[in-house]
């Protein structure tokens, strides 16, 4: 890690490369605490160097899924400012599949790849078209602007029981009207959307408890080496799941996305068993995993922003406002989890990139990108331009969720405070901690209310 403005650049390629004091290269490894700590000033630093940097990153989602003796994380090209990364992230030379820079026998290789990790390697996250085009043509209408409004009643109501029951809690303990306490986290940003994408899904009221408990499993904060052999546990059991799930539901079709998807497949629109796991994995866990720490991190930057907080309060309508801001100043993901490997030479800002190169889009670095957004580090929820955030990415990779993930956002911002004027941090704002997994949220966020 290194965060001092002073760090040299080294400009052999034409494109800087971020140095620490030592001489060494910056790690940006969002399973280090220090680097989490002071990610923004890192991000500021880097926009300074250029649009384009070299940069070294820690163990990543995708590096056990590299060609065979590739070490994990490594250096690649660094795109640090808005215009840039619209520009990267629209590009057809720019692909997602993993697979683009494989040799024929590194590809051979795949076959033998672990059960666990075929779900991950199969997803939409990983393909580029005509695949990709056709997986996401299948489950978008269900993720539409217009499909969000009918369910914004269901979502309502979980929100207002999930809070109903923490209110019945914290009355068994005894706890007076605004001395009551909760951890946000646990007891209400994680329960509610899990919840929403569960009904979605069609996963049955009596496996959901374990369900979730293989997602906690999966969002683990264990050591490298631990946390590698947990969730590859979880995930050959979770998927061993969803199979047999599959047959439950051929047998006994519902109206949700997974009885449809089945539909889809048995009248032959080309949707193989393992693109239906693939599927459903990343469209649970998309559905809710960016939703938790959007409504995490929102209620912390409203709390320790009274001024917005007031806004809010005296204009509920503001809660869109709230959300598209908090996802520029403060969104789940601080820079792709998947490496983008290029297709053919390029340039991007006069940056030349090779022909099989990887590279990451900084969406965190871009959003408080100051030739884009005006005093970029401040929160501020009526911002006209916040909406113009690529919290969730841009073009075809555009997180499908996003949609669900504001609107769950809005009505939990609106519903909070509107329920309980007095909420607040029960502890100082320094001693939260965001968690080291693969995404940007708090561990806890313990309110009184």
């Amino acid at each position: 890690m290194a965060t001092n403005p002073k760090e040299q650049e080294q400009r052999a390629t034409g494109c800087p490369m971020k140095q620490a004091p030592h001489g060494g290269p910056v790690v940006l490894d969002r399973e280090d605490p220090r680097f989490l700590a002071g990610a923004h000033e890192a991000y500021t630093h880097l926009r300074e160097l250029g649009p384009v940097v070299r940069a070294h990153f820690g163990r990543g989602l995708t590096d056990d899924l590299e060609a065979p003796g590739t070490p994990p994380g490594g250096e690649r090209f660094f795109v640090t400012r808005y215009d840039e990364a619209v520009e990267t992230l629209l590009d057809g030379r720019v692909s997602s599949d993993f697979r683009t820079g494989m040799t024929p026998e590194q590809r051979g290789r795949l076959a033998y790849m672990p059960e666990e990790l075929k779900p991950l390697a199969y997803s939409m996250l990983m393909l580029d078209p005509p695949d990709h085009t056709r997986l996401r043509k299948l489950v978008q209408p269900s993720f539409t602007a217009r499909a969000m409004e009918t369910l914004r009643p269901r979502i309502q109501r979980i929100v207002d029981q999930r809070l109903d029951e923490v209110e019945r809690e914290a009355a068994a303990r005894g706890e007076a009207v605004s001395e009551r306490r909760m951890d946000l986290i646990r007891a209400f940003a994680y329960p509610v959307p899990i919840t929403v994408i569960s009904d979605m899904l069609g996963i049955p009221d009596e496996d959901r408890a374990q369900v979730h408990t293989w997602a906690e499993g999966l969002l683990s904060e264990d050591g490298p080496k631990e946390m590698n052999e947990q969730r590859r546990a979880v995930l050959r059991t979770f998927n061993g799941y969803l199979t047999g799930l599959f047959e439950r539901k051929r047998r006994t079709p519902g109206e949700d996305m997974i009885s449809q998807m089945l539909v889809v497949q048995e009248e032959g629109d080309r949707l193989s068993e393992q693109e239906m796991v693939s599927m459903v994995f990343i469209l649970f866990f998309a559905g809710h995993v960016t939703t938790v720490n959007l409504i995490g991190n929102g209620v912390v930057a409203l709390l320790t922003h009274p001024e917005q907080l007031a806004r809010l309060r005296a204009d509920p309508a503001l809660a869109k406002g709230a959300v598209e801001e908090t996802l520029r100043y403060a969104g789940p993901v601080d820079y792709m989890s998947t490496p983008r490997i290029v297709r053919e030479d390029m340039e991007i800002a006069g940056c030349p990139i090779a022909r099989g190169e990887k590279l990451t889009v900084g969406l965190a670095s871009a959003n408080r990108d100051p030739r884009h957004f005006a005093n970029p580090d401040a929160f501020d929820i009526t911002r006209p331009d916040a909406h113009r955030n690529i919290a969730f990415g841009k073009g075809i990779h555009v997180c499908i969720g996003a949609p669900l993930a504001r609107l769950e956002g809005q009505l939990a911002f609106e519903t909070l405070f509107r329920r309980y004027p007095d909420l607040r941090l029960a502890v100082p704002v320094e001693s939260l901690h965001l968690g080291t997994s693969s995404l940007r949220g708090y561990t806890q966020v313990p309110v009184l209310f």
